[in-house]
């Protein structure tokens, strides 16, 4: 068996301007077929874009060099500014898997692509344009990796030694008008969408960007059996008064059980704080009356009553698969963030563990 390696890709301040995460996160899922296991949102400091910067240009052959100067003049300029009212946000990805280094690569893609065809990331989503004397007039990567698995082992270090300081949710990184009902609202892409690897995750958040939100939190993260018992606890009253005291708490332990990968009545006490089996991504976003637009675009808990275009038309299955949940209130989304913590720094803990705290 092939040894594990850890592979990253951050998404550029401009990705981010430009709602393009939704599309980039389903390529480099579905197409590198990794596990993304850790994500992180940073406003990077001064200090992280130099110290990141630095390690760019590594490269001898004359093309190759200017290749990496251009890419880490780009990180100097645009990692630590702010545009238009807003701070630079990056959104940084550990995936692990086989080959994660070559693959990422082959994913991501190189710059100078010579067409335009879709192949990769880069292709689709960067640009480089140069004039008829062959002088770079405008550059935007999408993305910014590294290849080699010694210089991700170096780079991601670096990048988790600032994760508590530069990174969590991003509260103060966009400027609104005064008097704007400004809100933030926890989505969560659920297990479902995590079977294998494909674009489904990316999908979701595509369908999201409509809403014009920012997104400025980014977890990955295994609900434990305690958390979803928390979470959905105010269900379990609803469904036993619907359904009856039994038949209530045993749909209320399928829901639970697909969130955590665990039923309460089967987990021994010692058991139930743990990390669960299953995935989602919890996502924070913030902006003008975030709760209402994240729910119209969501659409209604059965898919068959979804409207054409939402999340849950296009994504679910049944009332309780149905691709993602969303906060209904901005007090419940206080007490939904209490419980899944999205500032939580476990892409640091990753990190460390992976590389034995080298």
């Amino acid at each position: 068996m092939q040894n594990e390696e850890l592979a990253y890709a951050i998404l550029t301040p401009y990705s981010m301007r430009k709602s393009r995460t939704g599309g980039i996160i389903s390529r480099l899922i579905s197409r590198t077929g990794l596990d993304l296991v850790a994500a992180r949102m940073f406003a990077p400091s001064e200090q992280l874009v130099r110290q990141y910067a630095d390690t760019i240009v590594s490269e001898t052959e004359p093309a190759h060099r200017a290749t990496q100067e251009l890419i880490r003049d780009y990180i100097l300029k645009n990692f630590g500014c702010e545009k238009h009212g807003q701070r630079a946000r990056v959104l940084c990805l550990v995936f692990r898997g086989p080959d994660a280094a070559a693959k990422m690569r082959t994913t991501v893609g190189h710059i100078r692509h010579e067409t335009t065809a879709g192949e990769t990331i880069r292709d689709t989503f960067g640009d480089y344009i140069t004039d008829d004397g062959g002088k770079v007039t405008y550059f935007e990567p999408g993305v910014i990796a590294a290849f080699d698995p010694k210089m991700i082992d170096r780079d991601l270090k670096l990048w988790a030694q600032y994760s508590d300081s530069d990174g969590g949710i991003l509260d103060n990184c966009v400027q609104f008008p005064e008097n704007a009902k400004v809100e933030k609202t926890l989505v969560l892409i659920k297990p479902d969408n995590f079977k294998f690897p494909n674009v489904r995750p990316g999908g979701v958040i595509e369908v999201f960007s409509r809403t014009g939100l920012y997104i400025v939190g980014f977890k990955v993260h295994r609900m434990s059996v305690a958390e979803a018992e928390n979470f959905y606890g105010p269900v379990l009253p609803v469904l036993q008064d619907k359904l009856g005291h039994s038949k209530g708490r045993d749909a209320w332990e399928d829901i639970v059980q697909f969130m955590a990968g665990a039923r309460p009545s089967d987990t021994l006490p010692e058991k139930r704080e743990e990390p669960g089996s299953e995935k989602c991504i919890a996502l924070v976003y913030q902006g003008e009356n975030a709760v209402s637009k994240i729910r119209d675009v969501l659409g209604p808990t059965d898919p068959a009553k979804a409207p054409p275009g939402s999340i849950r038309k296009e994504f679910g299955q049944t009332i309780m698969i149905n691709a993602a949940h969303a906060s209904d209130s901005v007090e419940n989304a206080r007490r939904e963030m209490g419980i899944v913590r999205p500032e939580e720094n476990n892409f640091k803990a990753l990190i460390e563990n992976f590389y034995g705290r080298k």
